[in-house]
């Protein structure tokens, strides 16, 4: 098993909470963890019928029958047990008792709110990152497989061609986590708007121009989206907050928590296709924003990310990472040789900002300290913690 950098995070949650609380998207490694960091906690699949049946008959005993804690996995197929895990945690308030898991963010965030405030530690697990996987000893300088094959656990674990894996994992996704969270009937409607989607990745949301494409209004585009976001299959990215005296981009961005799911949408079908497609400093994009985004949220940290763009659209940074008082610009590049032109809007930026850190383009090349930094070592080019 490849070790996950979210482990140590949950650790120290589980040394202070009665309650720790683990999601993320589905096939993230997420049941994997929970059993590998709490061995000796008895483990309950809530996704079984015949399991959530027994344990919801009586959910006091059940939980009362066990000294050394619990792993209630997918605890949004049964929320009401929540309402017994707090009354327990009341009683005995020892740190670690309990580990939740789930994908489906809507209906667990609403319960975990409702029953555990102030009682649970919240952690956040993405696919493998590149960092993991190096660590494992993948080959992650290859910028082609990389984009094509993503990093799902199960690629790793189970070789298993990308291509089958995402056309499964998005065809499940339809038929069971899109007819429970969101009533729709059109299940093509939707998977023509998920690839629309696709086909935008790290563009501005445009919801006008969405619904028009995909033959929808603009509150069901909003209303699919939003259930695209709580389900960790894409994620925003927010243009910076400060306010440098000009007006700027309100609107997000949008990328996939997944490049190689975006890659099977956009129909690539092969590293090489990746090289020659169209979309390809978008996808690399969405795979440095990703990357980025893992580097945080495993280390239990808030995102912090951010893109600048004034409104005329003459100065754009890809990624803003802040940390504490520091702010460091990237831009995104797909290229392997380096342009002295790519440090341009970095430039720009920092006459604007002087305070930030200086800016480093991140790109498929190897890295030059304090000028570039390679896309496949995170660590050269996240902000230090």
């Amino acid at each position: 098993m490849i070790d996950r950098t979210l482990s140590s995070a949950i650790s120290e949650m589980a040394g202070y909470y009665p309650v720790v609380t683990l999601t993320g998207p589905r096939q993230s490694g997420k049941t994997t963890l929970a059993k590998k960091l709490f061995p000796g906690h008895v483990y309950v699949n809530l996704e079984a019928p015949d399991v959530r049946d027994a344990v919801l008959s009586d959910p006091r005993r059940f939980i009362a029958s066990s000294r050394t804690g619990f792993v209630f996995d997918e605890v949004q197929k049964a929320t009401s047990i929540l309402e017994y895990v707090q009354a327990s945690v009341d009683e005995d308030p020892a740190p670690g008792r309990f580990i939740l898991t789930g994908s489906h963010q809507p209906a667990l965030a609403r319960a975990v709110s409702e029953s555990l405030a102030g009682r649970t530690g919240i952690a956040e697990l993405l696919p493998l990152s590149t960092q993991e996987l190096a660590a494992a000893g993948e080959d992650v300088s290859d910028r082609n497989r990389m984009l094509f094959r993503g990093t799902m656990p199960r690629l790793f674990s189970s070789g298993i061609p990308p291509t089958r894996l995402y056309s499964d994992y998005f065809r499940t996704y339809l038929e069971r986590d899109v007819r429970s969270l969101l009533a729709v009937s059109d299940l093509d409607r939707f998977e023509r708007f998920v690839k629309l989607l696709a086909g935008r990745v790290g563009q501005l949301v445009n919801y006008q121009s969405l619904a028009s494409d995909a033959g929808i209004s603009d509150r069901t585009a909003a209303n699919w989206l939003s259930v695209l976001r709580a389900s960790y299959v894409v994620f925003p990215l927010h243009p910076y907050h400060r306010n440098f005296g000009k007006r700027q981009t309100k609107a997000p961005k949008i990328y996939f928590t997944e490049t190689g799911l975006v890659s099977y949408l956009l129909g690539i079908r092969s590293p090489e296709d990746v090289a020659s497609h169209p979309l390809l400093g978008n996808l690399f994009e969405n795979f440095v924003v990703s990357e980025a985004l893992k580097w945080r949220l495993h280390r239990g940290l808030e995102p912090d990310l951010s893109f600048y763009r004034n409104a005329a659209g003459t100065l754009e940074v890809d990624l803003l990472m802040e940390s504490g008082s520091r702010l460091r610009p990237v831009e995104i590049k797909a290229s392997s040789t380096f342009d002295r032109s790519m440090t341009r809007h970095l430039a720009a930026f920092s006459a604007l900002c002087p305070e930030a850190d200086p800016g480093l383009v991140v790109y498929s090349g190897p890295t030059m300290p304090g000028v570039t930094a390679s896309f496949s070592e995170p660590e050269h080019w996240c902000l230090p913690q």
